[in-house]
């Protein structure tokens, strides 16, 4: 990243950074459609075991990567300070931190499992794939949680386009994985549903290892040495990952986890409701790639920017960024107005819910308007460090306002299943207005800081 001294240049240098993040978003994103339908393609309990194993897996490794997501500011604040030489030392004890998580994973994942299937009303073949799937994927925890480390380093350097090159190049090879394991193509063995879980840890081993060569060998990755040295140990700076960290794992936890119980709560209404539920909940999942693209990407540009002590510049990213999120809310919101029937004949041609996914998709356009306010802000609060009142803020947005009345408009009133969006819409424009009055007190803060110094 360079210093920018225009509107235009950051503008031009935000959508550079940000560009890239969206297409890698998308492309993980696709990684588990792909594993998802071509275990469909094998069989309906398949699709099923994969379905189960991934709702489950997904906020757990969501939340917890979050965690890891502190190295980006981090790293990005010494770079903007030019402070190089500490950036190999906080990348290498993130990497040990992301092995010590990973490990707890397995551990706690080999104890809880059994009993959390044995309490859901599972056929016992699905159960099974479910099972299996999991321990399949968990062969790749390791290297998944590294590589998370290591793409927070690019990333904050602001070359987010080489962790684009990476994941685009990884995405054919999951596919391809997939088509041996899955169906038993090329001499490997046919394991169904479960292959999909040996695929993508597959995929994360080769992942993790190309990144590492290009850390090696590339620059301007090459001139910080990250795995030149083997340094001990080092709490001060876990603690310091993890002061950061932990708010935004369970700030995101609280956000993924909040539409896993809502599924759960909606299996009260009939299967074509349900069905019209998710998708249209699966489409606006697929929206969100923008504004959280956004908000990584405003992560990075102004931590580099405090880190350097150019708050007024940091400043200015954040309300950029803003200010597209919006934009392109508007524009798919107009999109999905005008072909809102024509995005659900992509997941349905029952009439009964196609009707309902398109009202559904309705409501989906409000959550795309709450969300391209409060996701940007979100990242642009993780570049000054500031994480407490966010995690705060997705806990009361989504449990304390969202989730209890969303219930109580589905169950007391005549909204039925949509009261569930609507409660969760409101909770997201209360924590959109908390985090924008926060987002506004922390800029005149850092304002009178550079004022005073």
């Amino acid at each position: 990243m360079i210093q920018t001294r225009t509107k235009q240049e950051k503008l031009r240098q935000l959508l550079q950074i940000l560009i890239p993040i969206l297409i890698t978003q998308l492309a993980i994103y696709a990684m588990n459609f792909f594993d998802t339908t071509m275990s469909g393609q094998y069989s309906p309990q398949d699709l099923a075991g994969v379905a189960i194993g991934s709702s489950l897996w997904v906020p757990v490794f969501t939340g917890l990567s979050g965690i890891l997501l502190a190295v980006t500011p981090i790293v990005a604040q010494l770079v903007g300070g030019q402070r190089n030489s500490e950036v190999s030392f906080s990348v290498i004890q993130g990497v040990y931190l992301a092995i010590v998580m990973a490990v707890v994973v397995l551990i706690a994942g080999s104890l809880a499992l059994d009993p959390i299937l044995g309490l859901m009303k599972l056929e016992d073949h699905v159960r099974t794939i479910a099972q299996e799937y999991l321990f399949a994927l968990s062969t790749g925890i390791v290297p998944l949680f590294v590589y998370n480390v290591l793409r927070c380093f690019l990333d904050a350097l602001g070359k987010t386009r080489v962790s684009m090159l990476i994941t685009l190049a990884s995405l054919p090879l999951n596919i391809v994985f997939n088509y041996f394991l899955i169906f038993g193509k090329m001499g490997f063995p046919e394991l169904g549903g479960v292959g999909a879980g040996y695929a993508s840890a597959l995929t994360y081993w080769l992942l993790t290892l190309i990144t590492i060569v290009i850390i090696i060998r590339q620059q301007p990755f090459a001139r910080y040495q990250i795995f030149s040295r083997l340094y001990g140990f080092s709490l001060e700076k876990w603690k310091e990952i993890l002061l950061v960290g932990v708010p935004i794992g369970f700030a995101i936890f609280f956000e993924t986890s909040i539409f896993s119980a809502v599924t759960l709560l909606m299996s009260q209404f009939d299967t074509l409701t349900i069905a019209s539920h998710q998708a249209a909940l699966n489409f606006s999942s697929f929206l969100y790639m923008v504004p959280l693209s956004i908000s990584m990407a405003l992560t990075i540009v102004v931590g580099f920017e405090v880190g350097a002590g150019r708050y007024q510049d940091a400043r200015q990213y954040s309300w950029i960024g803003i200010a597209i999120a919006v934009i392109m809310a508007v524009i798919c919101g107009i999109i999905l107005i005008m072909f809102r029937e024509e995005v659900a004949r992509v997941y349905t041609k029952d009439p009964q819910v196609l009707k309902l996914t398109a009202e559904f998709l309705l409501f989906a356009l409000f959550f795309q308007l709450s969300d391209a306010i409060q996701a940007p802000i979100q990242g642009a609060l993780r570049g000054y460090k500031d994480v407490n009142v966010t995690f705060v803020m997705a806990l009361v947005s989504y449990w304390v306002i969202g989730l209890p009345l969303g219930y109580y408009l589905a169950n007391h009133t005549e909204l039925m299943a949509f009261g569930y969006w609507i409660g969760l819409i409101a909770g997201l424009a209360v924590g959109a207005s908390c985090l924008l009055a926060r987002l506004v007190l922390i800029q005149r803060k850092m304002a009178a800081r550079f004022q005073n110094p």
